[in-house]
């Protein structure tokens, strides 16, 4: 009597026990994080949905509106301003805080006496939360007893308004992301020393100067690295809020509402008018704006973006 493919199917009985245990185990220790995921992330993010086609105020029950809430907002002059000052600070203020991070990079893989010291002083207010980092330079920024101002005035330059200009709000928000550059610094730095040395000894004897090197060895190299921090930056630009709110003293959108972002208004509709409906059509076409945007940047890689081996 041949006993093999009992023997087999026994075997192919256990090996599937086996698995199927460790499958339960495994989902029995991700169960936590799948009840706070569809609670507090895929829940939120569909019902949004559904509070966007409906008149809700959190007290009353939502009333279906269809389509009017996006209709509403192209109609919205404070949907524009918000928009334009986000698009200021996303398509200016990334490009010169990536530009800043790289700088401070390069300083940082100089070898030097005492490299880890200036390293770590560079990277220690990208630590500082952002509430108490706004509320600091809300009072270096001061027009009378700020700290700039009054080094401004000791050297006999202009001293601006900052927060109480329009024409200066957003520099000044510019300025704080420059003394927060130290994490992109940290990433760019990790990249650089990551950059192997023959490319650099090659191109010294085929006669390259420290700006060809620059050109076609360096910037190549950290371009993969250029287009997650540039994405990264875009879409933290989409969500500035803390840095309005905190500067602004709420979310007035400050003198001109020239601090108006997105985030601050899709708050200001949300919890001070109770708008809750049309905050959520507001929070869908912000995603569809970050969506495009990150897939234009996407496409656009292929000309500029580099990865190893190519």
């Amino acid at each position: 009597m041949n006993l093999a493919p009992n023997l087999s199917n026994q075997k192919q009985r256990v090996f599937l026990s086996k698995q199927r245990k460790t499958t339960l185990i495994g989902l029995a220790f991700a169960f936590p994080w799948i009840i706070g995921f569809i609670a507090f992330t895929a829940y939120p993010f569909f019902i949004s949905l559904y509070y966007s086609l409906t008149n809700y105020d959190l007290i009353n029950s939502p009333t279906w509106i269809g389509i009017e809430n996006y209709e509403k907002i192209f109609k919205d002059a404070n949907f524009y301003k918000a928009i334009k000052n986000t698009f200021f600070m996303a398509f200016i203020a990334v490009p010169i805080g990536l530009v800043s991070s790289l700088l401070i990079a390069l300083l940082l893989n100089i070898k030097v006496k005492g490299i880890a010291f200036y390293r770590t002083l560079y990277y220690l207010p990208a630590v500082i939360p952002s509430v108490a980092g706004a509320m600091l330079w809300s009072w270096m920024l001061n027009p009378e007893h700020g700290l700039i101002n009054m080094g401004l005035r000791s050297v006999g330059l202009p001293d601006p308004a900052w927060l109480a200009d329009p024409l200066y709000t957003k520099p000044s928000l510019i300025l704080m992301g420059l003394w927060g550059s130290g994490a992109g610094a940290l990433i760019y730095l990790a990249a650089l020393q990551g950059i192997p040395k023959h490319y650099y000894e090659a191109a010294s004897l085929d006669g390259a100067n420290w700006f060809h090197k620059f050109r076609y060895i360096t910037l190549p190299a950290l371009s993969p690295v250029t287009l997650f921090q540039l994405i990264m930056g875009l879409i933290g630009a989409f969500q500035i809020f803390t840095e309005s709110f905190i500067l602004m003293g709420g979310a007035s959108g400050g003198p001109d509402q020239s601090m108006l972002f997105y985030a601050v208004y899709l708050y200001q509709q949300a919890f001070e008018y109770l708008k809750m409906g049309y905050a959520s059509a507001l929070a869908w076409v912000l995603f569809i704006i970050v969506i495009l945007i990150t897939v234009v940047v996407f496409k656009s890689s292929i000309r500029w973006v580099y990865y190893g081996g190519e």
